[in-house]
Order: C-alpha cells, then structure tokens, then sequence
C-alpha cells in the first residue's frame, strides 16, 4: 500500500468523466483510494440521444446495475441494429444486424452458402437470415432465449438512450459509492517541476486540487492532455471528412423502432435514434461541402416529426491523440479523440479505455511499459474502428454529389484496402487482434454497399444446391415463425421499464 496511489481527480463530468467514476467506484474501495469528479454546472456536455453498441451492457452488468432500473431513467429503448439508407447508391437500403446471419455449416460461414445460392436465383436478402432484422423490421423485440437450441438465443441487442439522463443516472451510482463530486471551472493546471507530471488543478475560485492521477474527461478541448501535457492530435479527416453535427430532438414517432436509421445525405448523412419519449435526429457533414444553413435544411427536411426544439451545431475533427496515457494523466472520451457516430461507437471506445485502464491499473511508480501497453491498445481499437467506418464511406456508387464524389475516389488505409481485396478474392473476412466489429459486421457493410466476390467459396461447389436452399428456407421460415410470435418493441418496454417480465 506504500506506493499505490491514494487520490484519482477525474476532470469533467458528462458521459466519459461519470463512466469512468462509476466504474472505478466498483473496482476501488475508498478506504484505500479517493476518488474526485471535478465538473462545472456552466459548461454544457455534447450529450445527445445516444446509440449504443451491444457491450454497453456488459459494462452495466460489470457495475451491477439493474437493466430495468437503467431503461427507467435513461427513457431507453432496445437497438437491434442499424439500417442503412443511400450509402451505396441512391434508392438502396441494408441492414447491420447485431448477431450473425444464419447458421455457419460445417466450419463455413454461413454467407458464402447465402452466395451460393444468389448464383443459383435465391433472391433471398442477406438480412433475411438474421433474426435481429427480421424483429427490426417488425418492430418486435424479446430479450434473447437461453436456451441455444432456440432461434431467438440469436438476438443480440445494444441500447438508445438520452445519454444526459445516463450521465445523471451514474452520477447518482458512483456517489453512492464514495465519488466526491466538486463543483468549479478550471482555471489552471500545474504540474511538477521535475517529473512533468501534473500535479493540481485550480477552480476559478481558488480552491486547489491535487492528485497522483489524473483522468482527462474535459471532451474536445483536451485541457489536460494536450493544453497542459503538449500530446498532438492525429488528424483522421482526410479519410472521414465529415467535421459538424446539427442535433435536433422530435416527436416520438410509431412504431417504436428498436433500430437506428442512418440515411446518406448529399455531404453527409442523417440519423435517426428512437428513445421512449422522443426521437433524436442529427445530420453529420462536411462543412467543406455544404453551408451550416443548408444543412440545418437538410436535417429539418429528413425529420420524421415535429422538431422539439432548434438544433445544436457540434464542431469537431476525427482523429485521436498520439498518445493516450501521458505520466499520470489518461484521457477517456473526447479528450482521446473522436470517431463519428456512424456505428454508434462513440460510448464503446469510453468503455474501452476504463476498461483498458483498470486492467492496467497502475501503482505509484507509474511504470512506462503499463503506459505504452494501454497506448498500444488504445491506438489499435480507434484504427480498427476507424477502417469499419471508412468501409462506408469509399465502399459507395454515389456520383451525385462532389462530397460522394471524393469518398468514392479517396486513397484508403491499407489495412483496409486488405480486407477489401481479400473479400472480392473469396468472400472472406478476419478478425484481426480481438477487434471490435465481427465478421457479420463486415460481411453486412461489404454485401450492403454492392462490393460481392469475384470468387465464391470454392468447397461448396461439390454440394447439391438445392440442399443449400433447403438449409436456407428452413432458416428463414423457422426465424420467420418465432418473430411472429414476439411482442411489439412498444409493449415490450412499457412492461419491462415497469418492472414487468414479459
């Protein structure tokens, strides 16, 4: 205990800063550790309605935290994936499932069986193999059956929510748990003369504190990370242009979707994101391409109902930091760096980089190899997110519009070049290092986005089609008779936020 650190200040509150408190009030007992959330009432969080990606609720489940509870307070909704409108050309529409599509056979995935019946006139979708769209497009949900023989144990889900409410709702679970919370702006940063390492904060009414670590949760602005500890920011916007938001609140609208809308737009794209009480909406574009005006137009346009309110703009830049972990300063949220919503990852990469740190957690001596290990990881899972949303953007036939225009023709990564070249060789896709999109994840994108293999799978030419389409239709039809069975996702979270099992 001699040499562990004794005080953590968390600086900055919202979605990343209460994350990061109610995950280290699990994990710290605070005998042993203090641990501080610096926050200012007078300055606002980016929190909009936020979509999720399915491991947000292993991380409620590492805090404990009741899912019923959660839905409750954040007005939540379930997501069983995204559909995509426009992206690889004009009319077209796909869907991402959460969860694979169909059944692997005899160590084959599944889609190269779905391909081989396509040749064959199978005019079948890809997605009419996946339980998860097949629910969507209904706008039916159930949580997943545990019994594996069941068709329904396929159902993967993540969350829509108002993530203010989630801050709020964390906030609460982390105090309970010890987290002191502090109200007051930074007015100053310092650090040690000799180590470099930051050493206090200032509150604009001079109350000073200190701490052997620091977490930087201060969003865009990096205040400790890059104002104080000099860390650059690697500039990812040649890849992914898009560089504003507008954000607007509606109407809820019925059906209840458990599913997000992703609609390309002429420099850019819309979303849609549906919670208990309203729908959350915003454009995300290039300000290269279209006006702040124009795309306040756009966003307006696309609404499904009546506007709540006007919209927010949100400036920003894709990229991340160099490093992520600098002497005794981690950065978590957008003090890290920012990848577009795209596919809802944002909350993820929080996720990631608590859970990376906890799994790190450091003793007083601060050891570098610790510190370039998580920066190593870190570094890794924004790349391997960053190539996945890429893929939407290069993968499209869109000429209508310069912006499209400039996506389509754009150099790309070539960690991604490789993947795509290896899918039009054979259809094939691997994970690489435990990365976060799966091999479904891909596979959707690739085939939505109209990029099919030249070849396909050559071990399946030996077996009788029709006993593939067999396989095929038994699928579909057994997928097709449980959904039909399945509450509307309305009547499922009216009984279920309610404390009510269905």
């Amino acid at each position: 205990m001699a040499n562990n650190i004794k005080t953590i200040a968390i600086i900055g509150g919202g979605t990343a800063g209460w994350m990061t408190a109610a995950a280290l009030s699990k994990m710290l007992l605070p005998e042993n550790v203090t641990v501080k959330l610096v926050e200012s009432e007078q300055i606002g969080t980016i929190g909009v309605g936020e979509a999720t990606i399915p491991d947000i609720a292993n991380f409620n489940r590492m805090l404990g935290i009741n899912e019923q509870a959660f839905l409750s307070a954040t007005k939540g909704t379930f997501k069983l994936g995204i559909e995509f409108r426009d992206w690889g050309k004009l009319g077209d529409k796909y869907f991402h499932p959460f969860g694979g599509h169909g059944v692997d056979m005899n160590g084959i995935d599944f889609h190269q069986y779905w391909l081989h019946s396509k040749q064959n006139g199978n005019t079948a979708k890809l997605e009419d193999y996946s339980i998860c769209s097949l629910a969507a497009k209904q706008a039916k949900f159930i949580l997943p059956d545990p019994n594996p023989k069941s068709v329904l144990s396929h159902l993967r889900y993540a969350y829509h929510f108002d993530a203010t409410a989630y801050a709020a709702f964390l906030r609460s679970f982390a105090e309970q748990r010890g987290i002191v919370r502090i109200e007051g702006k930074i007015e100053n940063v310092a650090t040690h003369k000799d180590s470099g390492n930051i050493q206090s904060v200032t509150l604009d009414d001079g109350r000073i504190i200190e701490a052997d670590f620091f977490i930087d949760c201060t969003g865009f602005k990096a205040l400790l990370l890059e104002k104080t500890l000099g860390v650059k920011f690697k500039d990812w916007s040649h890849w992914l242009p898009c560089n504003r938001a507008q954000a607007v609140a509606s109407e809820r609208i019925e059906p209840l979707a458990p599913f997000t809308i992703s609609t390309a737009k002429k420099a850019g794209w819309q979303w849609r994101i549906p919670t208990q009480h309203r729908t959350g909406n915003g454009h995300i574009y290039c300000s290269d391409f279209i006006s702040d005006d124009d795309a306040n137009q756009v966003l307006l346009e696309g609404l499904d109902a009546k506007p709540l309110g006007d919209a927010r703009t949100i400036h920003f830049q894709t990229g991340c930091r160099e490093q992520f972990w600098v002497k005794n300063c981690v950065g978590i949220g957008l003090s890290s760096g920012f990848l577009e919503p795209l596919e809802s990852t944002s909350i993820f990469l929080i996720q990631q980089g608590i859970t990376r740190f906890i799994s790190l957690y450091p003793d007083g001596n601060l050891s570098e190899v610790i510190q370039r290990e998580y920066n190593r990881l870190m570094t890794r899972e924004f790349t391997q997110v960053r190539d996945f949303i890429i893929l939407h953007y290069h993968a499209t036939k869109r000429d209508d519009s310069p912006f499209w225009n400039y996506c389509r023709t754009m150099p790309i990564p070539e960690s991604l070049q490789h993947k795509i070249e290896l899918f039009k060789a054979g259809g094939r896709v691997f994970r690489d290092d435990q990365e976060l999109f799966s091999k479904p994840s891909w596979i959707a994108v690739l085939l939505g986005q109209n990029i099919e293999p030249e070849v396909c799978e050559p071990i399946l030419t030996g077996i009788p089609i029709d006993d593939i389409q067999r396989s095929l239709d038994s699928m579909n039809s057994a997928m097709i008779q449980a959904v039909s069975r399945l509450p509307s996702h309305a009547e499922f979270i009216q009984k279920y936020a309610n404390g009510v099992n269905s």
